[in-house]
């Protein structure tokens, strides 16, 4: 029972963040979807919602990230957006193979939410218009908020996840996340 309580408190965590919910002002198109677990896996519960919004996460960041590389004017946040698109690539690597293993569909069911920490359309539309500074303030906000907020879902997946390799993945953004935060609070100084 403590397991299940567990899981269902992460599940929680990972699908109750601000603007998942569904609930967007009335001018802000959203299409709901229901987080799909198959039914053969509901020990795997809080590692599908993990998985399924660490990938467009992820997807959103390297976007932005992809952005910052070519455009940012500071050297040395072209250069860490260029190693943080590449290692956020890999990751994505590891996630897909994960979310077909247990059966979900490689669609964004979190399309149209505005969450914490994940690059939306509007963040992309923002930072095309912005320029110099503008731009690279953008990118500083969203990135560090993209990888706080991935750092903490991951760690309710380390906790409560029961699949071994989403548990090590997430293990990894944890570690992964403390470092980039680290180096973004150099770069951005």
């Amino acid at each position: 029972m403590k397991a299940v309580r567990g899981t269902a408190a992460a599940l929680l965590v990972l699908l109750a963040v601000p603007g998942c919910s569904g609930a967007t002002p009335a001018s802000t198109p959203v299409r709901t979807s229901p987080v799909s677990v198959p039914a053969t896996t509901p020990s795997g519960a809080t590692d599908a919602a993990w998985l399924q919004l660490m990938t467009p996460m992820n997807e959103g960041a390297v976007e932005l990230l992809t952005m910052a590389a070519d455009r940012a004017t500071d050297p040395g946040l072209r250069s860490w957006a260029t190693r943080l698109a590449a290692a956020h690539r890999a990751e994505l690597d590891r996630m897909r193979p994960l979310l077909k293993q247990l059966g979900l569909p490689a669609t964004n069911v979190h399309e149209g939410h505005e969450m914490p920490g994940m690059v939306t359309p509007g963040d992309l539309a923002r930072a095309r218009a912005a320029k110099g500074a503008a731009f690279e303030k953008v990118v500083v906000v969203q990135i560090r908020e993209h990888l706080e907020h991935s750092a903490r879902v991951s760690r309710s997946e380390v906790d409560a996840g029961s699949e071994a390799a989403a548990k090590k993945l997430a293990a990894s953004l944890v570690e992964a996340r403390a470092a980039e935060l680290a180096a973004l609070k150099r770069v951005a100084t």
